[in-house]
């Protein structure tokens, strides 16, 4: 006898559709979740995403000085450089009358960008437009444009003025990349290297990536001995160890810094200590403070316990059950170690390294402090290019090569490791 099968749609109390209900409840659900998270996503645009895409049109924007001076590029464009050395009489008239009648907060301004691109732009546009405006106040408008910018100032009839100003004709513009890396044009816009004494970033970065390899190199090597003792003391003695662990971030990061100056200068604690035992006599004191050297002992003091507490992390939670039941089975305790201790630690020596790393190919105090000329890393020409010369187009690309230069060590990273493997706790 076959029992017959209902076809009715169930329905709630309330005489809706169970299916409908259950959708309506679901949609409730993640309304109330996004509600929850909409305030952090909040934050984190504003904060985070908006200045890092503000940044990104930076880099490539030279829009500014395109509206002081439009009239005057866009006559330059015509320009046939190939048949005449120098601008033909448009372009010096153009520029003339934007002189005389521009803004002059806005052609300020922009003088400020045309030194970027060569200097000697600023003191002559101030002369020219003295002459200039003399001319005006008097009524006496030149027959030749030409003829009277070359005369107030012969640097008019300099062609690699010109070929300067060919850097800033559009609104958008490589140059700055192109600069951050000791590049630049030549006057048929091809890119060429600086001049040597002009070549200063691409040795800072090989040093920024260089001080932090080995800045999280020393951390790991001074870390995991530390870590590994926390994780197997008893837990009275591990926590006031800890203790020590954590005491440097109560401590000013600035005082930290300051503090390693005067241990490390040449009539400081440490070549004391070295002279009092003997092993440096007093005229060969090292020199360990503005240079390289001080950079490094300062930066993996600052960052060491950044490796060590992801690494006890991990190290507290790997049974010791392991290391004896390897050498109950033979192995040696190097061995045991080697191979059986040592790989469970590895998703805590990423996290440190990654961790450790991130924070070094950015530093800026330390560096800028201890230092020195030669101790200087890729942070501190930001820093002086955002306060001193307040070119930003330039501080924008060299914070965009940085922030890339993370992402492409970011993505080897999760190739060879796996981004998955990280653990902090």
């Amino acid at each position: 006898m076959e029992v017959p099968i209902s076809t009715a749609e169930l329905l709630t109390t309330d005489g809706v559709p169970l299916k409908q209900s259950l959708k309506k409840a679901e949609r409730k659900n993640k309304i109330r979740a996004f509600l929850l998270v909409f305030p952090l996503l909040l934050f984190i645009i504003v904060t985070f995403v908006m200045p890092i895409g503000d940044m990104l049109l930076r880099s490539v924007d030279d829009t500014q000085i395109n509206t002081v001076f439009p009239n005057t590029f866009a006559e330059f464009k015509k320009w046939d450089k190939e048949k005449d050395e120098l601008p033909p009489e448009e372009v010096y008239k153009a520029l003339f009358e934007e002189l005389a009648y521009g803004d002059k907060i806005q052609v300020g301004r922009a003088l400020t960008r045309m030194n970027y691109s060569k200097s000697g732009w600023k003191s002559l546009i101030k002369n020219t437009s003295r002459a200039i405006k003399k001319a005006v106040k008097k009524n006496e408008f030149p027959d030749s444009y030409k003829d009277f910018l070359i005369t107030a100032n012969d640097k008019w009839a300099d062609p690699t003025f010109w070929y300067a100003m060919g850097q800033m004709v559009n609104n958008q513009t490589p140059i700055y990349y192109y600069n951050a890396i000791d590049m630049t044009y030549d006057q048929d816009q091809n890119v060429i290297r600086q001049e040597e004494n002009r070549r200063v970033y691409v040795q800072t970065w090989i040093k920024t990536l260089k001080v932090s390899v080995y800045v999280t190199f020393f951390c790991l090597v001074l870390g995991f001995p530390v870590a590994h003792l926390l994780a197997n003391l008893p837990l009275r003695y591990s926590n006031l160890l800890m203790i020590f662990v954590l005491l440097p971030f109560w401590t000013s990061l600035l005082v930290r810094t300051t503090a390693w100056i005067v241990m490390l200068q040449q009539q400081g604690v440490i070549n004391g200590i070295l002279v009092w035992l003997g092993i440096l006599n007093d005229d060969g004191r090292l020199s360990m403070v503005y240079n390289e050297t001080g950079t490094l002992i300062a930066m993996t003091q600052i960052l060491l316990p950044f490796m060590i507490l992801p690494l006890y992390s991990v190290m507290r939670v790997i049974p010791k059950s392991h290391m004896r039941a390897a050498q109950n089975l033979g192995a040696k305790p190097a061995t045991a170690f080697w191979k059986v201790y040592l790989p469970q630690t590895i998703p805590g020596m990423s996290a440190g390294g990654l961790l450790v790393f991130v924070l070094a190919i950015g530093y800026f105090i330390t560096p800028e402090l201890v230092g020195g000329k030669d101790g200087k890393l890729i942070g501190s020409w930001i820093a002086y290019h955002l306060k001193t010369t307040l070119n930003w187009g330039l501080c924008a690309a060299l914070g965009a090569i940085l922030l890339g230069v993370m992402l492409v060590f970011y993505w080897l990273y999760n190739k060879i490791v796996g981004i998955d493997n990280i653990k902090l706790g």
